[in-house]
């Protein structure tokens, strides 16, 4: 118990200053901007840039289009949800935009990266994930299948690493399970959110995505509360059957990774690659960092420091308190 207390305290400092830490310019990974053109044949392009209110109008984000092009209609504003919209039109002369290098400035600087789809006049899509290290992106004569995958799985990596509320249920779920049965937990937290994440995407499941955030948040309290009842010698039937647990709770963490991957869409023509990719990257994400934290209790377990009884309940009443925090939160922000 000292190792796995010592541990999470590690941790959920991490993820506490991710979700508390004083950083107005931070947003989401997967809240990223979103910059999509639709070319017609005569030359003319409709434009949409769509950010997060976390990044508002302002933020030092600058659209690098072709230099041929000019603006051919005035900006229009909207806010629909948490997203600011702008839509306009430019004319870009009668050749396709295929060969040109598009981009937006300034990701490195805001910490956020921005999803481009090109709408092309001959039908096709060619669409990338633009970062700070690689902000500008040249349309090739044809998309390829490789890229769709490279872009979906680092989103899906990236979401679940950067997800706080996610990796501390996940943790939870370390620190409650050992052995073998942690295997068929993490199995079934898996197979949980790789149905409902594919219901919903898919458009078979509509629910509003504030409950679901809230209810992810109960969730991890609940963990909270067994870690509690397991340090104090009792164990309910949740803790005697964790797999059952994690797959019911699996279901609504789903339901969230699909409330973001709509933000951003899936290609037209490569809806079941995109999806798979996506799906992937988030369980590479989730094995890696159950493996960092199997490997940090294993070392922290060789430390010769001893470890009072009375802390085997401070992971418990940390994870449960910052549980707390998010439920009031999100079941504010459902009301007001």
């Amino acid at each position: 118990m000292r190792s796995s207390s010592s541990l999470t305290l590690v941790l959920i400092g991490w993820l506490s200053w991710v979700v508390l830490g004083p950083a107005p310019g931070w947003a989401h990974p997967l809240d990223p901007a979103l910059l999509e053109l639709w070319e017609s044949g005569d030359g003319a392009v409709e434009v949409l840039w769509r950010l997060p209110l976390t990044q508002p109008m302002n933020a030092s984000l600058r659209l690098a289009l072709p230099d041929r092009c000019r603006e051919a209609s005035s900006p229009g504003v909207s806010e629909s949800g948490s997203y600011l919209t702008q839509r306009w039109r430019i004319a870009c002369g009668a050749r396709s935009l295929v060969g040109e290098r598009i981009g937006v400035e300034g990701l490195r600087e805001r910490k956020t990266d921005a999803l481009l789809r090109v709408h092309l006049a001959d039908g096709r899509v060619a669409q990338a994930v633009l970062r700070g290290d690689l902000p500008f992106f040249t349309i090739p004569p044809r998309a390829g299948h490789l890229d769709v995958v490279h872009d979906y799985l680092a989103l899906g990596l990236e979401h679940i690493l950067t997800g706080p509320d996610h990796l501390l249920f996940v943790l939870g779920l370390v620190l409650l399970v050992r052995g073998r049965r942690l295997l068929w937990t993490i199995t079934a937290f898996t197979l949980g959110h790789s149905v409902t994440l594919s219901l919903a995407v898919l458009g078979f499941v509509h629910i509003p995505p504030r409950p679901v955030e809230a209810l992810i948040a109960c969730s991890i309290f609940v963990v909270a509360v067994e870690l509690t009842r397991e340090a104090q010698g009792h164990t309910l039937w949740v803790g005697r059957v964790p797999w059952a647990m994690a797959s019911a709770f699996g279901l609504l963490h789903g339901l969230g990774f699909a409330g973001a991957l709509a933000q951003i869409g899936l290609p037209a023509h490569e809806i079941p690659l995109a999806l798979v990719s996506f799906n992937s990257g988030i369980e590479v994400g989730q094995l890696l960092f159950v493996g960092l934290v199997l490997a940090a209790r294993a070392a922290l377990g060789l430390l010769p420091a001893p470890w009072p009884k009375a802390g085997a309940l401070i992971p418990a009443y940390t994870i449960g308190s910052l549980a707390a925090f998010w439920v009031f939160e999100r079941v504010t922000a459902i009301f007001f």
